[in-house]
């Protein structure tokens, strides 16, 4: 009785995941989960943790609500992995509390914007084989990166080749604004696509009237053929 008396004692949220150790700091609870060999998010990290050290591991994809049961998290530890795919809601339920993420060196080309944006963290995304386009373009402008290592965000793939390996910063710094392509584009496929539209309308005009013009010969010929009225009276 008094060992089931104890498991009903112990907060479930407390516990520690077996390939982790869960540590008190200042007063914080501390889930230090680093060089574990995980190749995916643990589940049962307690709702109480406050730090996340998930860093030097193999996780490669970082999914929906991953963290949502972790209201009171701070710091949140992802760098050093393997990490290619991050959903739009990965963050869901700590974006408001979250004071830093860490997804710096790992395999991230991209990123949905949506997914970044919404967290008022300091981000740390260097040494990540980014892809420079309008989406990281906006998450450099927009969201509150670690000053530190803005410059380390570097275009390992670009639209031009003569933007490739250089930080990414710079590149924006010389004027170019990779939103401002993707506008221009989106522009001229509309524009075409109008031309095609009205192109179609006058050629159906064009049709139109041709076969009314066609027809109304055809009617005159044919009353033309008809014996006249004055005719038929002699």
């Amino acid at each position: 009785q008094a060992f089931f008396c104890l498991l009903l004692c112990i907060p479930w949220g407390s516990s520690c995941p077996p390939s982790c150790q869960c540590t008190e700091r200042a007063g914080a609870k501390a889930v230090l989960c680093s060089s574990r060999h995980l190749e995916e998010i643990p589940k049962d990290i307690p709702r109480d943790a406050v730090f996340l050290k998930l860093d030097a591991n193999s996780i490669t994809r970082i999914p929906s609500n991953a963290f949502r049961h972790l209201s009171h998290l701070e710091e949140l530890d992802l760098s050093r992995n393997a990490i290619e795919k991050i959903d739009r809601a990965a963050f869901k339920g700590v974006a408001a509390g979250l004071r830093t993420l860490d997804l710096s060196s790992n395999r991230i080309r991209s990123v949905p914007k949506e997914a970044l944006l919404a967290l008022s963290a300091k981000l740390r995304l260097a040494n990540n084989p980014w892809h420079c386009g309008c989406a990281l373009q906006e998450v450099l402008w927009e969201a509150r990166l670690d000053p530190d290592s803005v410059q380390d965000i570097t275009c390992h793939t670009a639209p031009r080749e003569e933007y490739v390996g250089k930080p990414l910063l710079q590149v924006l710094d010389a004027g170019v604004n990779f939103c401002s392509a993707r506008h221009r584009t989106t522009d001229v496929a509309m524009f075409i696509t109008m031309f095609a539209w009205f192109a179609m309308v006058i050629v159906y005009v064009i049709c139109y009237v041709r076969h009314n013009r066609e027809d109304t010969c055809k009617h005159v010929g044919y009353l033309k053929s008809l014996p006249s009225t004055q005719g038929h009276a002699e």
